[in-house]
């Protein structure tokens, strides 16, 4: 099982304003399928809360922040995400929540799939399941 971890993506420095960006094969590790994106989440709101079967997602904070709270069936790591220069790689089976964002936050998630109902698991329990129960 490949587990979470962050990416840097690349940085360029400009007395303008700075700019980022990211590329499926070199940044972000598989073909990029689908794009969205959170914002205007209320003081104290949760999202996520769930896993998928198959789909990867690769989570950049564009603005603001936020923590993503992450089992592996065997752990919880928390990465907390601040800059718009880095990412968050979810291999698939990962339980995930998101949560404590700031003000204005903007979230963009990167994905290899469609969407695909079939494919979240929203049971903590079955995940654990799906996971021999660590």
């Amino acid at each position: 099982m490949h587990l979470p971890y962050l990416i840097d993506l690349p940085k360029i420095l400009d007395r303008r304003g700075n700019l980022s960006f990211l590329e499926e094969g070199n940044h972000v590790p598989f073909e990029i399928s689908r794009t969205f994106w959170i914002h205007d989440v209320p003081g104290g709101e949760k999202r996520g809360g769930h896993a998928y079967k198959s789909q990867q997602e690769f989570i950049v904070a564009l603005s603001g922040s936020f923590d993503v709270l992450v089992n592996t069936g065997d752990k919880e790591i928390r990465f907390h995400l601040n800059r718009s220069y880095y990412g968050l790689f979810l291999p698939a089976m990962m339980w995930r929540e998101l949560n404590n964002f700031s003000t204005n936050s903007l979230a963009l998630f990167v994905v290899d799939q469609p969407f695909i109902i079939e494919d979240y698991l929203w049971d903590f329990e079955e995940y654990k399941k799906l996971t021999n129960g660590k």
